[in-house]
């Protein structure tokens, strides 16, 4: 058995100031932690991206386990700023491999990581952090408390980290699209039902479960998960990725897109108030 297991280890939060990470018995458990609203922002996507490179290729650690310190909010989506600031994300666009974007390769990181990933959704994951969930291999929401959309129809976009891929392959052509282009927030039985995520969960009994199975897993025999993660691979996207960033950059150059997004940024998103109904406030702007 690798060594480590059995013991707790919170790792220095100094190298990963938006997370919060701790190993204990072959597991990381990381916790994000980026106020007010958890917002995929550029310091928050260089540590996730830090961290994954970092346990890549830690033969100690067999699963990851990612929360938010936020109950209301897992991630909220990218950073909206973007827009007063497009050479914002230019410095993690300098080592991306070729055909992906900053935010495709955050999901490709997480489809691809050695580790089984699983999301513990309490809160709300919209645009990025709907991306996010669609990437990881396995997602378990709480009923009554965890949502999940693709906002970015409503900024006058369609989804650019590869939420259009991720989507299709888990819960159908006909159900992406009625997510794209819908734009409102699934609750968990309604996301679990599509295919979205795993399972929903009473809220009471969501850690337990995913710590149980966390740990189920952590503890099997070694070469399993590696076999496992081996014969039911990731689907090669590298087609679709490319097709929905030219979809992406071309829609984010427009006017449109401009406007929705600054004036949504004025009127309260990324606010922890604004953000309670960001579909409201942006359908209020193209009424």
């Amino acid at each position: 058995m690798p060594t480590g297991y059995g013991s707790e280890i919170s790792m220095n939060h100094d190298a990963y100031p938006t997370l919060r990470v701790r190993r204990a018995d072959g597991i990381a458990y990381v916790t994000l932690d980026n106020p007010p609203v958890n917002v995929l922002n550029v310091a928050m996507m260089s540590d996730l991206r830090k961290l994954l490179s970092a346990l890549r290729d830690d033969d100690s650690i067999r699963v990851i386990v990612f929360d938010s310190a936020d109950p209301e909010f897992f991630i909220a989506h990218v950073d909206m700023s973007l827009v007063d600031t497009p050479d914002a994300f230019a410095e993690l666009a300098a080592d991306l491999p070729d055909g992906v974007n900053v935010f495709q390769w955050l999901g490709e990181l997480l489809r691809h990581q050695p580790q089984v990933t699983i999301v513990e959704l309490a809160g709300m994951a919209r645009g990025g952090g709907a991306e996010f969930v669609a990437a990881v291999d396995m997602t378990f929401a709480a009923i009554g408390r965890a949502r999940i959309g693709q906002i970015e129809a409503l900024m006058g976009i369609v989804p650019g980290g590869g939420g259009t891929q991720y989507l299709a392959g888990r819960v159908g052509r006909h159900r992406a699209l009625e997510a794209v282009l819908g734009a409102e927030l699934f609750d968990a039985e309604t996301a679990a039902r599509y295919g979205w995520i795993n399972r929903a969960v009473p809220a009471d009994e969501l850690h337990d479960l995913v710590d149980r199975l966390a740990r189920d897993i952590a503890a099997l025999p070694e070469g399993v998960i590696a076999a496992a993660k081996h014969a039911v691979a990731p689907e090669d996207l590298t087609d679709g990725l490319l097709r929905e960033h030219d979809a992406w950059t071309g829609l984010f150059a427009r006017p449109a897109a401009e406007q929705l997004i600054r004036g949504g940024m004025a009127n309260g998103a990324q606010t922890r108030e604004g953000e309670r109904d960001l579909e409201g406030l942006l359908r209020g702007l193209t009424g």
